[in-house]
């Protein structure tokens, strides 16, 4: 999960530093983090992610101490507090389950992090498999035995078509939810740096440039130029791959029009009906700023499957 980036990122500067890792491994009612979520304790204090918001993270940097320190690995519950007794507990009624084991050979071993790292920038997923009863993890599947099996998908990303104003609202998004975003655009006087300052910028023909990122089920494509001839090369190259989201700029009329030049071009329909156009989650949008939210609204939907 996204929420993990930097977590994994921590993971490898503190290589070879003595550490605990914390992870959700189960959860009931309104829990504040999923199952899968982590955050990584430095032996010296510091830490990185959360595994409930801010609820229970004293106690967990405690129990992780104890783990540098020699304890065994621990598996914590946490349900609702009693703030009167100054109990740790979720106020929101939720429950969770907390696994705080070592970062070392017996229990989460370091090399883990570099295997998931590999996997990430290779664009593919990993599962790691942890015993309970021993608290040690590894890439081997599940045989016999209470285990949890926590899967890392690639980052998420986001493929820009067009370096037109909503997607300069649109990349601002993106990075505020941790998505690497790409804008593609060959004209050289839209795509330039002053306008989209620290995002990566492309400045091949859409076809060409999808094809090379190769999109799978973490990236999100969505065209907005506005242009036929920038943007169908860019539809056509998505509707190729295994992209998660594929949305274009463009009324229902336009759309009309679009469908038709595609299926010209030899998409097959189903291939045209994955298309989100008009794109975005239909919130009324009014000037870039808020049709670039209502994409957001929409990829980040279709990344978590629940469109």
């Amino acid at each position: 999960m996204a929420e993990n980036d930097s977590v994994l990122a921590a993971a490898r500067d503190w290589k070879g530093e003595k550490l605990a890792l914390a992870t959700v491994v189960s959860t009931w009612g309104s829990a504040p983090r999923p199952r899968g979520s982590h955050m990584l304790v430095h032996a010296d204090g510091r830490f990185e992610g959360s595994v409930s918001g801010g609820c229970v993270e004293s106690d967990i940097l405690q129990t992780a101490a104890e783990v540098i320190a020699g304890a065994p690995f621990q598996v914590r519950n946490y349900g609702v507090a009693d703030a009167a007794a100054w109990e740790v507990g979720l106020p929101c009624g939720g429950e969770i389950a907390v696994m705080v084991q070592p970062v070392s050979a017996e229990g989460f071993d370091p090399e883990l992090f570099d295997r998931i790292a590999e996997a990430r920038d290779q664009g593919d997923a990993l599962t790691v498999t942890t015993d309970l009863a021993t608290g040690h993890s590894d890439l081997r599947p599940a045989e016999t035995g209470e285990v949890f099996l926590n899967r890392y998908d690639p980052p998420r990303r986001l493929l820009i078509v067009g370096a037109v104003q909503i997607a300069q609202a649109l990349a601002g998004l993106a990075r505020e939810l941790g998505i690497a975003t790409v804008v593609i655009d060959p004209r050289a006087r839209f795509l330039t740096e002053e306008r989209f300052p620290g995002v990566t910028l492309d400045d091949r023909w859409p076809d060409e440039a999808i094809a090379a990122y190769r999109p799978g089920p973490a990236t999100a494509v969505v065209t907005l130029s506005h242009d036929i001839k920038i943007d169908d090369p860019g539809l056509i190259a998505a509707l190729a791959s295994d992209a998660a989201y594929v949305g274009a700029l463009g009324s229902r009329r336009s759309h009309a029009a679009r469908r038709e030049r595609l299926a010209t071009a030899g998409v097959a329909t189903e291939q045209i009906d994955r298309i989100d156009a008009p794109v975005g989650i239909d919130i009324g949008a009014i000037g870039p700023s808020e049709i670039a939210l209502s994409i957001a609204a929409a990829m980040v939907g279709a990344f978590h499957d629940k469109r």
